[in-house]
């Protein structure tokens, strides 16, 4: 055997494969993978860090580079293995600073290795095509004419399903900001902690390494590292968790409320950011939380998120929230976070913009609207209720509010907001705040 065919495979770019290989096959999602991944290969630090950028380039813009692959193939049928290969190499190529012939020579190593010797030659030679030509010369080749259809353009240039940047073209309300938004989408989030009042302090997240965020007193942008290596979060009393998320626990924690403050509910708890954030603030003004979630398996995510709250401060329960096990009017304040197409959360998640189709959003609309009813049900007159999605879709914000208040004469919209990465830095996190009469 040649030395060449000896050579042992990088090991960051076998996990890398690794984590592609898990979100194609067992429809894993890459942020929950790839610990998992890196744990099994020993990788940390920079490393670590490639292995991330990797996968998630790879994943995220794989609308860009399936088809600069394809135009590099007298045969466009590949196998998926070969394909996943490709596409980091065409990452490292065109969107990293890996010389060409590293990016080339380790994707042969990692084809031969992980498929067999047959497509180290199409590897080698599809890669050497992709590298005569910048990214910007390769979207000029592949995408629609920006002049003549911007929009199918900015979807190939920018690696979104073209039914995904008509959606999101709908809910910002002027084309003019569309391109930023989806360059926003694609472009690495920052880690963001939330220090858990009375648990621990922003001053203390500081000294680990980061800085305040801009909108969240409790938020605190990690410059670099691992989060679970800061002593708070591996303890529980911080977490992490995206500024526009704060923001909505605090939009329920600081709506205006008459009377009675001490029941709290979060109907759709899981994973529990969104509780533990909330319960640390009930318990700080002598409130309990009862934070809610259908599946078992994400209850235990939501106690273990909510463990280093004050004992007997909160309760986890799992059930159906659309058959709540209390009576109406148990809560004065309560926050439906309800399942949605995640659209808003892209950047984070970058297979998701590749799982989700325009007929998910009947199934989810009609339940987004039975939760907020049930929401609505759950508190006291007098009682506050923020209705959050991580989507700025209109179907899925807006319009359910709209249609929910349109056949109940009984509730109040008193504040509301959207958030988008391109302007704010957060995920396109929307809230609208509904009080009962």
């Amino acid at each position: 055997m040649s030395e060449r065919r000896r050579r042992p495979v990088d090991r960051p770019r076998r996990a890398a494969l690794d984590v592609l290989t898990a979100v194609r096959v067992d429809d894993a999602y890459a942020n929950l993978v790839l610990p998992q991944v890196l744990r099994k290969h020993r990788l940390e630090g920079r490393d670590a860090g490639l292995v991330t950028e990797l996968a998630s380039g790879a994943i995220r813009m794989q609308g860009l580079y399936d088809p600069i692959i394809d135009a590099c193939l007298t045969r466009p049928k590949l196998q998926p293995e070969v394909r996943d290969v490709l596409r980091l190499g065409a990452h490292q190529l065109l969107s990293m600073r890996v010389p060409d012939h590293a990016a080339i020579s380790t994707s042969v190593d990692l084809v031969r290795t992980s498929v067999g010797q047959g497509p180290a030659g199409l590897v080698n030679a599809v890669l050497r095509a992709i590298s005569r030509r910048d990214l910007a010369d390769w979207v000029s080749q592949v995408a629609p004419d920006a002049a003549t259809d911007r929009r199918g353009h900015l979807a190939v240039a920018q690696s979104h399903p073209r039914w995904v940047v008509d959606t999101l073209a709908e809910a910002l309300g002027d084309d003019d900001e569309l391109a930023d938004l989806l360059a926003a989408d694609n472009a690495a989030p920052r880690v963001t902690l939330a220090a858990r009042p009375g648990l621990a302090t922003v001053e203390e997240l500081e000294a680990s390494g980061g800085s305040r965020t801009r909108l969240s007193p409790y938020g605190v942008v990690l410059e670099g590292g691992d989060p679970s290596g800061v002593a708070a979060v591996a303890e529980g009393r911080a977490g992490v968790q995206d500024e526009g998320s704060q923001l909505v626990a605090l939009a329920v924690a600081d709506a205006p409320l008459e009377g009675r403050d001490e029941r709290w509910l979060d109907l759709c708890a899981g994973p529990g950011g969104k509780a533990a954030l909330l319960g640390a603030l009930a318990a700080g003004r002598g409130a309990r939380l009862v934070a809610h979630e259908r599946q078992p398996h994400r209850a235990a995510l939501v106690a273990s998120a909510m463990r280093a709250l004050p004992t007997g401060s909160f309760d986890v329960l799992a059930g159906d929230g659309a058959r709540p096990a209390w009576l109406p009017g148990t809560f004065d304040r309560v926050l439906v976070d309800a399942p949605c197409t995640g659209l808003g959360a892209l950047r984070r998640r970058p297979e998701s913009r590749w799982r989700r189709a325009p007929e998910d959003l009947h199934l989810l609309t009609s339940l987004q609207q039975v939760l907020l009813d049930v929401a609505l049900e759950s508190v006291r007159p007098g009682g506050v209720v923020v209705y959050a999605t991580c989507s700025p879709v209109l179907a899925e914000t807006t319009d359910v509010v709209t249609a929910v208040l349109g056949r109940r004469d009984d509730t109040d919209e008193v504040d509301r907001f959207q958030l988008w990465p391109h302007r704010d830095g957060t995920d396109a996190m929307f809230a609208a705040t509904l009080r009962r009469r």
